[in-house]
């Protein structure tokens, strides 16, 4: 079975300085018609740091749509006509203070992909140097170290719930027999 929708009509009722939302008029498999709200996002990246002792570099951020306080990968969104590779450079060093000599590229997620065209690209950041971290003005984290084992125990137990950084570090895991 053709499981394709058509778009019939498109209307953006919402454009912010990160999402556009949609509302879509779609064609569905059997011919009848469904409306369809989809967020369209720039895409992002996240960036696993993990030194020769296996510690990991997250940040600790306050996440609003949660009114808590995660501990996460350091991450962020795409500039436009952005490569992602070069994102990730970019917003591990803004973000943590860290370069990275060694980059490998773990795929990429699709963050939820029932409202949302959202990509987010995964990589893991090894050889680290020092650098200077400079947060965007409007983000305010704290730069926290952990073992990789405690980080993968913290993610099977529930502790850490924040997709990207679910998905790297168990894609780090299998990929690094850790």
């Amino acid at each position: 079975m053709d499981l394709t929708e058509r778009t019939v009509a498109s209307k953006m009722v919402f454009q912010g300085k990160i999402v556009t939302l949609l509302v879509d008029e779609a064609e569905l498999p059997n011919g009848k018609r469904a409306e369809r709200e989809v967020v369209l996002h720039p895409g992002g990246v996240a960036i696993l740091a993990l030194d020769s002792e296996e510690n990991v570099t997250l940040v600790q951020q306050y996440r609003y749509p949660f009114h808590e306080i995660l501990l996460e990968l350091p991450a962020g969104k795409l500039d436009e006509g952005e490569d992602h590779r070069a994102a990730a450079a970019r917003e591990l060093e803004e973000e943590t203070g860290l370069d990275a000599g060694e980059w490998t590229y773990l795929g990429c997620l699709l963050a939820s992909p029932g409202f949302s065209d959202e990509k987010l690209h995964m990589y893991l950041a090894r050889d680290l140097r020092r650098s200077v971290s400079h947060p965007d003005d409007d983000e305010f984290l704290n730069v926290v170290t952990m073992p990789f084992a405690e980080l993968s125990r913290q993610v099977m137990d529930g502790t850490i719930q924040d997709a990207k950084t679910v998905a790297t570090v168990l894609k780090t895991k299998v990929l690094l027999d850790l």
